[in-house]
């Protein structure tokens, strides 16, 4: 039989042996960040408007038809395929628009919108509303 301080080193020896075939706990899983939003930057704010149903189908100034059910838009600078967010400063609502056409030709306003855009962010009753434009990466 063992001797009382040898005793002590081969239980001691043993419970270390079992401690290291331990696992340790599972750690928890860090949250990846969020993505961040698109880049957007500010071009401008005034008014918009969205082109009748008279314009339905007519080439546009890049060359493709009018699709008033489409997401798309007049500016008189931007250059063609440019994404817009259009916000309505009155109820926060946007719509991310294609810009496919120049315009507006009507003073004070800085966005012609196709009557689905427009339908996004107000009622095709309001006409005209003020808005904030961003452009959109």
């Amino acid at each position: 039989m063992l001797k009382g301080s040898a005793r002590w080193i081969v239980t001691l020896a043993i419970v270390a042996a079992i401690a290291g075939c331990a696992t340790p706990p599972p750690r928890e899983p860090t949250p990846s960040p969020a993505p961040p939003p698109a880049a957007s930057e500010q071009i401008g704010s005034g008014k918009a408007s969205y082109y009748g149903s008279q314009h339905h189908n007519k080439l546009t100034a890049n060359g493709e038809r009018f699709d008033q059910r489409a997401l798309t838009a007049a500016h008189r600078s931007l250059p063609f395929g440019t994404k817009v967010r259009v916000i309505n400063t009155r109820n926060g609502k946007s719509v991310v628009v294609r810009i496919n056409d120049r315009g507006p030709f009507v003073r004070g306003r800085i966005i012609d919108l196709s009557k689905a855009a427009f339908e996004e962010i107000a009622s095709a009753r309001s006409g005209v509303i003020r808005v904030r434009l961003e452009k959109v990466d």
